[in-house]
């Protein structure tokens, strides 16, 4: 699909984390390209690969059939081969309490190139610190990748909290026949604002006080507010909130876990506080979603803009390792911290991804 020449990424660039790896495993394995990753998570407390980021590589790697050579706790050093995309039903577990989402986020790209569909069981932390949540995905970023084209299902079975983990999803991808381009300037009107109060092993009653907290909060927003209290499964206690705010043309979601000492009323502040933030701005994305999406709109094909509510050192080195694989234009505006906007030239890879492969930097 690819030619043989090793792109060499350096993990240490920009924010020097874990999107540099799921983004580069992800285009290696749809244009065919093999890499190089050094200097893996330099900038992290603990670099070098982690089990989530393992999970993520074996799992990526069994996709395409890879040749992997430094596939080992704390690595940081990687070269990965990749093969042919292949769909079917297969099972990973991360082993930790690393994030299920963000494991999902390195293969579901890939995922779509592939010729049948997928079906995936994810075992390790849904509810976990510095990650996407899973309610997440299945209400914010999947509904917005449908609208480009590519359909994937998520659904939580038990929830993983920090430190054990043991929470599982699972997950369903279609193969793509197009991805479409992206127009995110404009959300539209807000229509809704819902939301997921959990508990695991937990009284119910916090939960509750989250929800009353969130509705004295959120009163004066002029749209309907739904918060669903629930009990989850799970292995370990744990307390979770979640909101998403539903606008005419796209989504954003907030969210806070609660911890020993932390009043429930404190977790919904949190989040309230964070979406009334978002609401008092006119960006169509959160910071999150725009970091997911960019991958997407850069193999599309078209011009896709989307605007942001703030733009991260996150994300633009998620633009900068996108350009070390393929020949698209990338226009970012706004400053580190503040809103600002993306648009980006896509490659339209469906039907000729050769010619992107081609064209790809080594």
């Amino acid at each position: 699909m690819g030619s043989s020449s090793v792109v060499t990424i350096d993990g240490s660039y920009g924010e020097g984390g874990g999107q540099i790896l799921r983004t580069a495993l992800a285009l290696s394995a749809i244009i065919g390209k093999p890499i190089e990753l050094v200097n893996i998570r330099a900038c992290r407390k603990k670099p070098g690969l982690q089990p989530q980021h393992l999970a993520g590589v074996r799992a990526i790697a069994e996709i395409v059939g890879a040749e992997v050579h430094g596939a080992k706790l704390g690595s940081s050093l990687l070269h990965f081969i990749p093969g042919p995309i292949t769909g079917g039903s297969r099972r990973c577990d991360v082993g930790t309490a690393g994030a299920v989402s963000l494991v999902f986020q390195t293969i579901l790209a890939p995922l779509g190139f592939a010729k049948t569909p997928s079906v995936l069981t994810i075992t390790g932390g849904t509810h976990v610190p510095w990650s996407p949540p899973a309610p997440y995905v299945s209400e914010v970023f999947l509904p917005m990748v449908a609208g480009m084209g590519l359909t994937a299902s998520w659904q939580l079975q038990r929830a993983g909290f920090y430190p054990r983990g043991g929470g599982e999803v699972r997950a369903a991808v279609q193969p793509l026949t197009r991805l479409n381009s992206l127009d995110l300037t404009d959300r539209g009107k807000l229509l809704a604002i819902r939301g997921l109060s959990a508990v695991a092993r937990l009284p119910r009653r916090i939960a509750e006080r989250q929800e009353a907290q969130i509705r004295r909060r959120l009163a004066d927003t002029g749209c309907e507010v739904a918060v669903e209290v629930a009990e989850l499964d799970a292995a370990c206690p744990g307390d979770s909130l979640f909101l998403w705010a539903e606008f005419e043309r796209s989504r954003a979601g907030f969210g806070a876990l609660g911890e020993r000492g932390k009043p429930a009323e404190r977790v919904a502040d949190e989040v309230s506080v964070e979406l009334l933030h978002f609401l008092a701005g006119g960006a169509a994305t959160d910071p999150h979603l725009a970091d997911q999406l960019v991958i997407l709109m850069a193999l599309a094909s078209g011009r896709s803009v989307l605007s942001t509510a703030r733009v991260s050192q996150h994300l633009l080195t998620n633009l900068w390792t996108i350009q070390q694989f393929l020949p698209v234009v990338i226009s970012p505006t706004g400053r580190i911290g503040e809103p600002g906007r993306v648009t980006i030239d896509g490659s339209g890879i469906l039907g000729a991804p050769s010619a992107v492969a081609m064209g790809a930097r080594a």
